[in-house]
């Protein structure tokens, strides 16, 4: 084997082993964010003052989703959701609620994050079943990473549903 060779065969293992340890770095910081919640301005609405909109189930998990009337009204209008809207989740396992999803957009909310990270207006919560506590397990920041996909839709995965829900 040339001098050559062996020299490329010691820079290749050299990459893979500074590649595999950015990769596995990388993970670490990666699955530290994950896991890191943080308080932030959302608050838990009065739920009986929502309307429940849609119902989605997925396997064993049942997920009630609840708004205002006037944002499901102003979604039927073609307008933005208005500011001090909550939209909740309700997460339903083994019949009984398991956690709560709340959304909340509120003037200015959007300036606590950077550009990378910013949902219009809206801030994200996850709350324990009894309303009042966050639950520091849920991470915030990979809602507003998926939610960041529904710019045209008010950031809202269940814009289609508000806009076809008819009030009774």
């Amino acid at each position: 084997m040339s001098s050559g060779t062996v020299r490329t065969k010691k820079r290749n293992r050299f990459a893979a082993a500074i590649g595999g340890a950015f990769v596995a770095g990388a993970a670490v910081m990666l699955a530290g964010w994950q896991v890191q919640a943080e308080p932030n301005r959302t608050t838990f609405p009065n739920l009986d003052e929502l309307v429940h909109y849609t119902t989605v189930t997925r396997g064993e998990v049942t997920e009630h989703l609840l708004t205002s009337r006037a944002a499901i009204e102003a979604v039927k209008r073609g307008e933005p959701v208005p500011l001090d809207t909550h939209v909740v989740l309700v997460d339903y396992r083994d019949g009984k609620v398991f956690r709560y999803f709340v959304m909340e957009k509120g003037a200015g909310f959007g300036q606590d994050y950077d550009e990378g990270r910013r949902t219009g207006d809206w801030q994200f919560q996850w709350f324990q079943p009894d309303k009042t506590s966050i639950n520091m397990a849920e991470n915030t920041a990979r809602c507003q990473s998926c939610h960041t996909s529904r710019s045209d839709r008010d950031f809202l995965y269940s814009f289609n549903e508000m806009r076809r829900f008819e009030f009774e």
